[in-house]
């Protein structure tokens, strides 16, 4: 079994934790970055490998800077 990419995973996480800190749900999150709401649980779980384009969407959705996204606390 392949094994998934780190930065999937640290994307993934901080999608999560960062929706979660602003009290969005999955679905809310994917109506504020205009994406499907199946694809923000793909990203949280490291299963897609996101364009820029919707890293830029989501980042928006959340109101953070992209940066913030890729952060490796």
């Amino acid at each position: 079994m392949n094994e998934k990419p780190q930065i999937l995973i640290t994307f993934g996480n901080n999608v999560r934790q960062i929706r979660i800190s602003k009290g969005l749900s999955q679905e809310q999150l994917a109506h504020l970055a205009d994406v499907h709401r199946t694809y923000i649980g793909m990203i949280e779980r490291a299963e897609k490998n996101i364009t820029l384009i919707n890293i830029q969407k989501i980042a928006k959705g959340l109101n953070v800077n992209l940066i913030d996204l890729f952060k490796n606390d």
